[in-house]
């Protein structure tokens, strides 16, 4: 198979992570015979300083010929002062747009090697979590009309949605509940928001073809606390673009660390789809050997399982990061309280050395 893989580096850690990625994705295309050729896509704050925007049309149109894109992360506070209309996040929310990627897939997994790192009890976390939040991408509030008055003193941000953009996220989760638990929650605000009760309009309706799913409605609020109180009680979670941000966000550091987390933005198969770990661009850290590259490794696994359909290509990768988890390698982020043992042993390790590692397993 031969395939074109857009890279999209991006700020801070970013460009670390991403090459670790691509030493993964070249070793696996070795194992298995495959030929992936790569392009660059320059977005976010280096385009800022490059092109005077955080995505020109070309950058985009480098992406979209491509059969998949590969992210990093952009922004970071070196863009904090630029124009609102010109910052590094408009070039994420112009690349999900361009590419017409509206819902994104963030697993949120507990590995069992890292219980250690997870935050919570153990009677809480019991024999593991394993939650998939479904979250609508390119509507809602971080898209709808806004503006600020002249005086400066009044700002307004617009939630908005459409049937159509609320139904293809519910009827995905649905069809990924089919082949999990078959249990789907919508997370909403609907005693408050009338955006949030079309959306359960639109999943009570939808939810007469899938009769053997259990649906049930949950408030933002409530689902923040009970992530922390029982996140084993979720199976998929299907919600709005501002709720999946804060909701992913909690689930990350509920499994262990924001650096372990992969996620897949992707569209109705016309087109690439947009891979990227869910965690900032750490601009303090960057350089510096000291990144965990395993939730970028791991979503180059969703992107070959997703866009290319190589499965056992995909397991090979969460299989060698399985396994060296197994042998005890550890980034600082996810040493938890085995730290001191851990240096001892020499099993610290920096981005560059984890990322060898998760190729000499494959």
């Amino acid at each position: 198979m031969k395939k074109t893989i857009a890279l999209i580096p991006g700020d801070g850690i970013g460009p670390d992570v991403v090459s670790e990625a691509v030493n993964v994705l070249n070793a696996v295309a070795k194992k298995f015979g495959h030929e992936f050729s790569y392009t660059n896509v320059i977005a976010g704050g280096n385009a800022i300083d490059k092109f005077g925007e955080p995505l020109p049309a070309e950058q985009l149109k480098i992406a979209l010929d491509s059969d998949a894109a590969l992210l990093g992360a952009l922004g970071g506070p070196k863009w904090d002062n630029v124009a609102p209309e010109i910052r590094p996040e408009k070039g994420l929310l112009g690349l999900r747009s361009g590419m017409k990627v509206f819902a994104n897939l963030r697993p949120a997994v507990m590995w069992k090697q890292l219980k250690d790192a997870c935050p919570l009890k153990d009677e809480i976390t019991g024999d593991g979590i394993d939650v998939l939040v479904v979250r609508e991408l390119t509507g809602g509030i971080y898209f709808g009309e806004r503006g600020t008055s002249q005086d400066g003193k009044t700002a307004w941000d617009t939630e908005k949605y459409t049937w159509a953009e609320i139904e293809r996220i519910v009827r995905m989760g649905f069809e990924f509940a089919k082949n999990r638990k078959k249990h789907l929650t919508v997370v909403d605000k609907a005693n408050i928001l009338n955006s949030s009760r079309l959306w359960r309009t639109v999943a009570e309706s939808v939810h007469k073809e899938y009769s053997d799913i259990t649906l049930d409605f949950m408030y933002i609020d409530n689902a923040t606390m009970q992530m922390v109180k029982n996140p084993r009680q979720f199976d998929v979670i299907a919600t709005s673009n501002m709720f999946g941000d804060i909701l992913t966000d909690e689930a990350a550091q509920v499994t262990g660390s924001i650096g372990m987390l992969a996620s897949a933005s992707i569209g109705d198969g016309s087109g690439p789809g947009l891979y990227e770990p869910i965690h900032g661009s750490a601009p303090d850290i960057a350089g510096k050997d000291l990144a965990n590259p395993l939730a970028t490794i791991l979503s180059a696994a969703m992107l070959l399982r997703f866009d290319f359909k190589l499965e056992e290509e995909a397991k090979a990768i969460e299989n060698a990061v399985a396994k060296v988890l197994d042998e005890g390698w550890r980034t600082g982020d996810i040493a938890g309280s085995q730290r001191e043992a851990l240096s001892v042993q020499g099993k610290i390790v920096g981005t560059k050395k984890m990322g060898e590692l998760v190729v000499e397993r494959i």
